[in-house]
């Protein structure tokens, strides 16, 4: 049943009748009876009528109404609701299941609130996302199943990302990084060379595919002590043959895309790259005459070609900003190398004077002195002499000043043809991999909370990786859109010189000077943005007497910056 309103037209009159009908099929057609007529009564009288058939719950304004549960929601809505736009629910798996339903509370609860599988089943609760999504009462061993099931359509899903963010002709950004991990039972766990500063943790290593853009496409796991560059021809035929995405530019940095690398590269078709060389290699093409410096006095950047390197373009640079950071950083550096090697050579002193705790004989000081020397990477600036009695250090300034006068340069090498990618493409190509280190960042270092990892089953650890994956593709997404309510520089200025820093828009300035946006409303980091929304709360009440009371949910009204919040991410709080 339903209720209508007619109108009717006599000469100039107009007649107006409001009715209360029902629809029902007669002979496979609609048809339509009226029961009631409501124009006689009073227009509250029509609207209570009206609201009651449509389903809304009713009740005198004298009934008691009491707040039977509340749960933090307007996070929970902002989150869902861009993971919904995303179409993250059909990138997962097109059927609706348990288990999808439970990965996609994962995601957003990784965005959320980070924690271990246990702690975000406990939490599930303590939010609207748990009953929104239907999945409150999770346990920890359904999430551990869900995460069974996510890593089984891992393939499937990174083909989704692919078809989203990969296009022929394009450009893919990979690199590889480290986490440690607690334990010593878990498969990948290997002891190598560790970004994290822990190099007696066992850890795990993964390697990111993204788009030019940042948007991440792919993620792979590896046992902690493989080689950075033996990770990348595993990625080439994924995107190549898995992905069917061809004639791609790849971007790796200089310890990733090597001279070997390359080498395997030529030997398939249709391969570009774009990558660095290392500094020794610089030295000697400088010291061959195949790069002069002068050639950067007028202008931070230019194009030669070595007999070494055929078919390839290398692109010379220098960032005066680079290098006076990298001159202090080794002043720095070798200053407290100093310090350290003056404390051997004091106990190097006081042992010859027979004292208890000084260093005694040549092997004894040697030990000392190569446990401190390269402790901060300086031991080749460094000339020693060690004796039984003293040992005595002085700066190789020969060495030194043959390292500083690459200071700031850096020179990138590429086959990619000039017509295709020109000299400031070159530069730019390769300075899109700070989109990975971003990425890596957020992974890491507090956001989405990726180490340490604590799964001992192979097969757990790719699904979390997956897992942190999905999740920063659904933050970076909110932060794109949040942006004019962030510190971020939502319309970054076209960068006029490709080697120096990229400039902040003056729009951004003025947030970060005032702190505020245009239109006075505070701007903050995402995390405290997402504390603010958190206050929207959704509301469980009861109205009328208790064993009959009727049951609606409430949600709080929005203040005017989480009002902008939801207008900038298109979602609507009042549906979520």
């Amino acid at each position: 049943m339903h209720v209508v309103i007619t109108v009717r037209r006599h000469g100039d009159r107009e007649y107006r009748s409001t009715l209360v009908r029902t629809s029902y099929r007669e002979g496979g057609k609609v048809k339509k009876r009226t029961l009631a007529n409501l124009s006689h009564l009073p227009p509250a009288t029509i609207d209570v009528v009206r609201r009651s058939l449509a389903g809304e719950t009713l009740v005198a304004a004298d009934e008691r109404l009491v707040v039977q549960r509340s749960w933090p929601h307007g996070h929970v809505a902002a989150a869902l609701g861009t993971a919904r736009q995303l179409g993250l629910e059909a990138v997962l798996d097109s059927t609706p299941s348990r288990q999808r339903d439970l990965v996609l509370a994962m995601v957003v609860a990784r965005v959320l609130t980070p924690a271990s599988k246990l702690a975000t089943s406990q939490l599930l609760d303590t939010t609207s996302l748990g009953r929104t999504l239907g999945v409150s009462d999770a346990s920890e061993d359904e999430l551990y199943a869900a995460l069974d099931w996510l890593v089984e359509h891992q393939e499937a899903i990174e083909q989704r990302l692919a078809e989203r963010h990969l296009e022929p002709g394009g450009m893919v950004l990979y690199d590889l990084t480290s986490t440690y991990v607690e334990g010593e039972h878990c498969e990948l766990a290997k002891r190598g060379y560790s970004r994290d500063g822990k190099p007696s943790q066992p850890q795990i290593e993964f390697g990111l595919i993204t788009n030019a853009a940042g948007d991440p496409v792919a993620i792979e796991a590896y046992p902690g002590n493989t080689a950075d560059p033996a990770t990348f021809l595993d990625q080439v035929p994924k995107v190549k043959d898995r992905f069917g995405v061809e004639d791609v530019i790849w971007v790796g940095d200089r310890g990733m895309i090597t001279s070997a690398q390359v080498a395997q590269l030529r030997q398939l078709s249709g391969l570009s790259w774009v990558t660095a060389l290392r500094a020794p290699t610089i030295q000697q093409l400088v010291e061959a005459g195949s790069i002069q410096m002068s050639l950067l006095d007028t202008h931070d950047l230019a194009e030669v070609t070595d007999p070494r390197y055929p078919g390839e373009r290398l692109v010379l640079c220098f960032n005066p900003l680079l290098a006076a950071e990298r001159a202090q950083r080794r002043e720095d550096m070798l200053q407290a190398t100093e310090r350290e090697l003056a404390k051997v050579s004091a106990m190097a002193e006081r042992g010859a004077a027979g004292g208890r705790a000084g260093l005694h004989g040549q092997a004894a000081i040697a030990e000392r002195v190569g446990r401190v020397v390269n402790k901060h990477g300086m031991a080749k600036h460094f000339v020693r002499t060690i004796t039984d009695a003293s040992f005595s250090y002085r700066r190789d300034e020969v060495s030194i000043e043959r390292e500083a006068r690459l200071d700031g340069f850096y020179v990138l090498r590429t086959n990619v043809a000039a017509g295709r990618l020109d000299t400031a493409g070159v530069v730019l190509a390769y300075k899109s991999l700070a989109h990975i280190e971003r990425a890596f960042r957020h992974f890491k270092l507090g956001d989405l909370e990726v180490r340490p990892i604590y799964h001992y089953r192979e097969r757990r650890v790719r699904a979390h990786l997956l897992l942190c994956l999905l999740a920063y593709w659904l933050q970076r997404t909110m932060e794109r859109k949040l942006a004019p309510l962030l510190f971020a520089d939502e319309a970054p200025p076209e960068r006029p010189n490709p080697v120096a820093p990229a400039p902040r828009s003056a729009a951004a300035r003025r947030k970060e000077q005032h702190k505020q946006t245009e239109d006075g409303l505070p701007v903050q980091r995402f995390r405290v943005l997402l504390q603010r929304l958190s206050t929207i709360v959704k509301n469980r009440v009861l109205a009328g007497q208790a064993g009959s009371a009727a049951a609606f949910d409430l949600v709080t009204l929005p203040d005017a910056l989480q009002a902008r919040s939801f207008e900038l991410l298109g979602v609507n709080l009042t549906a979520a």
